[in-house]
């Protein structure tokens, strides 16, 4: 019974002093009022949006929109002064952030890792087995050690930020069969695989969950410890954008992103803290 008292004050003082960390970083809030629009990347959005719940109920007075869309649609939309946040899942050109004058903040990393239908008894492939399948070279299951069935592709569109540091560091830039079937967000991704016992396609680490299978990559699997560790390199930076330097709400709600309570949501949802 005394361990078990113990146990509970222990809890209740770490839940005491959560809240008052969130309270301290939620101050900048207090006093500010209009509505903060955020679009891109949708890798960012569990963590947005959690941020935003948090924001939006000490402060009833803001009002926080998030939208998916892809990278390059949050370089755009923040550039052209339709929303004050842009999502990013690289780092925006020199060329984008002169045309758009753009600052730039990184608040978290995240792999990138490719995932099958839990059905699926392929769960390991080497850099040379994914490429040949990305490519159309390897088109039947059986051909790395699966059923005699063919494999269907799964890739995003050319905007996405996902789909550029899978590209580049996985596939190592090489080509994409015509014949894959592109979705348009992590989401979108993982409900098609999920759907498809011969579907493979890749997703954010944050997003990986029981409904869809990583796929280990020359023997590492795309797993939060990895990334962190640096073992598993298919991986990138999350990044946020304002135009100009960041300011009134956008500024406080980037700075909040980079507080103690802000970091920790970004572990909480698989990614790798800066700070």
């Amino acid at each position: 019974m005394q361990n078990l008292s113990k146990i509970f004050i222990f809890g209740l003082l770490c839940l005491l002093l959560t809240t008052a960390a969130q309270g301290s970083d939620l101050d900048a809030f207090v006093g500010q009022k209009g509505i903060l629009k955020i679009a891109g990347g949708t890798a960012h959005i569990p963590v947005m949006k959690e941020a935003a719940e948090l924001i939006m109920t000490s402060n009833p007075d803001i009002r926080i929109t998030i939208a998916g869309g892809g990278t390059g649609v949050g370089i755009k939309q923040v550039g052209e002064g339709l929303v004050e946040i842009g999502n990013a899942g690289r780092k925006a050109t020199d060329e984008e952030i002169a045309t758009y004058k753009l600052s730039m903040v990184k608040w978290a990393i995240d792999g990138v890792g490719a995932v099958v239908n839990p059905q699926n008894k392929v769960t390991a492939l080497t850099a040379t087995q994914l490429q040949d399948i990305f490519s159309g070279k390897i088109v039947n299951w059986k051909e790395v050690g699966g059923e005699d069935r063919g494999i269907n592709i799964y890739d995003r569109d050319a905007a996405s930020g996902t789909r550029e540091v899978f590209w580049k560091k996985a596939l190592q830039s090489g080509d994409v069969t015509k014949k894959a079937n592109v979705v348009v967000s992590n989401g979108a991704m993982k409900t098609a695989i999920a759907q498809d016992p011969y579907g493979i396609g890749y997703v954010s680490v944050g997003h990986i969950d029981g409904t869809v299978t990583p796929v280990a990559l020359d023997g590492v699997v795309p797993n939060l410890e990895n990334v962190k560790s640096g073992a598993y390199g298919v991986a990138r930076g999350l990044f946020s954008l304002t135009k100009g330097k960041p300011a009134g709400l956008a500024k406080s709600f980037l700075d909040f992103l980079l507080s103690p309570t802000g970091q920790q949501i970004a572990r909480d949802k698989g990614f790798v803290a800066v700070k």
